[in-house]
């Protein structure tokens, strides 16, 4: 983010951020600095957050840290009014808390399945229900879900991740209805592509081997930035390129889409390095991968992401082509 474009543009806007201790919202805690807003990080890792709190100050931003589990309802309902306490009022909550579980459906306990759906999803509702009354009380307010292009796109041997996306994104589209007599309260979504962030290696893992994003990763500065943006100039979805991409592909050729995804999973299986199982970060907090990245997307340059996101418009097209074939798509 050395060219921010949005530097000083939030100043005096209280921001609310869950899940701040790694990834995309530690990169957000540190846009949102550099926008001048005043920042409540949220996170189960109270060190982590609490260091975050000290760098963003020390870039010129008011920030506090206020340890939470987004799966426990009375700890939002007390960031909530912390936030509230802290700056008078709620510009913006960024819903961004998030877990993966991956593994055969039957073979992943059903307990990490239910955990997964509680971080994800019902952890996104505790959060909108905590800040609601205070947006009602001001008449205003941003709310961003940073849903990932998992709410389109299903993942094979990640059912209850894809649970959980496909029902943020249910959610969000009822509670934007249901604020439709409300003009200054938005409710945004995300949904941005893989990214370079240590989320995977934080996944509960039930494959029997190591974890590693689809390539291409992408920054997950950038999404940072898109959600900056979006908290100066308010929209229902923000959907990148090639998210799009992703998108458009499973709804023309769903069964298509699920059957590559599927056999690229277990193709990769059967040459992928042996591991454990774990729960990874799902019932207590690692005590490693504390920063914005992951390390994924370091030997990838930009030719390579171009291409690849280049043959991917290329599957999509053939599979248009197919499409027209009599007897195709048939699912």
């Amino acid at each position: 983010m050395k060219m921010f474009p949005y530097a000083g543009r939030l100043k005096g806007k209280i921001v609310v951020i869950t899940g701040a201790s790694s990834g995309v919202g530690r990169a957000a805690a540190l846009a949102f600095a550099r926008s001048g807003a005043s920042l409540v990080l949220a996170a189960r890792r109270q060190e982590a957050i609490a260091q975050l709190a000290t760098e963003c100050r020390e870039m010129g931003s008011n920030a506090i840290a206020v340890p939470t589990d987004v799966t426990d309802y009375e700890a939002m309902k007390n960031l909530a009014k912390t936030a509230w306490n802290f700056g008078g009022k709620i510009d913006v909550w960024v819903n961004n808390a998030g877990v993966l579980a991956a593994g055969r459906f039957e073979e992943t306990p059903i307990e990490v399945h239910s955990r997964v759906i509680d971080i994800n999803l019902k952890g996104y509702m505790n959060g909108a229900h905590a800040v609601m009354p205070y947006f009602k009380k001001q008449q205003y307010g941003i709310l961003i879900n940073n849903i990932s292009v998992g709410g389109w796109m299903p993942v094979p041997y990640g059912v209850g991740y894809s649970a959980s996306k496909f029902g943020l994104r249910g959610y969000s589209e009822a509670l934007r209805g249901e604020l439709h007599k409300w003009s200054d309260i938005h409710v945004c979504d995300l949904f941005p592509p893989f990214l370079d962030t240590p989320g995977i290696q934080h996944a509960a893992n039930y494959t029997g081997v190591i974890l590693k994003p689809a390539p291409p990763v992408f920054d997950p500065l950038q999404v940072a930035v898109q959600m900056v943006k979006l908290a100066i100039d308010p929209r229902s979805s923000t959907v990148s390129l090639t998210s799009n991409f992703i998108r458009l592909a499973h709804a023309l050729m769903p069964g298509f889409t699920r059957f590559v995804t599927a056999k690229l999973i277990e193709g990769y299986v059967k040459v992928a390095d042996p591991v454990p199982t774990t729960t990874g970060n799902l019932f207590q907090s690692p005590a490693y991968g504390t920063s914005v990245h992951g390390g994924w997307d370091l030997p990838m340059d930009s030719r390579k992401k171009s291409l690849t996101t280049a043959l991917l418009v290329g599957g999509i097209a053939a599979g248009l082509l197919l499409l027209k074939k009599p007897g195709a798509g048939k699912q």
